[in-house]
């Protein structure tokens, strides 16, 4: 875990825009597959609402406005 915020950490805030968006995207898509039943593992779900968190911390942090 800790080195996986170190490695955010070390990317640059246009970089991180770009995860939080695709993240997002990818976010939304397991919604619906878990509504209609096809998601094969909904801890996938969290994992991704935790990363989103961890990067909109890393660009609060820096003082980004998104």
């Amino acid at each position: 875990m800790k080195k996986l915020t170190e490695d955010l950490r070390a990317k640059s805030t246009e970089e991180l825009k770009n995860m939080v968006a695709e993240l997002k995207e990818s976010l939304l898509k397991m919604r619906f597959k878990n509504a209609f039943g096809q998601l094969e593992s909904t801890a996938d779900i969290r994992k991704t609402r935790r990363q989103i968190a961890r990067i909109l911390t890393i660009l609060r942090e820096r003082g980004v406005k998104l």
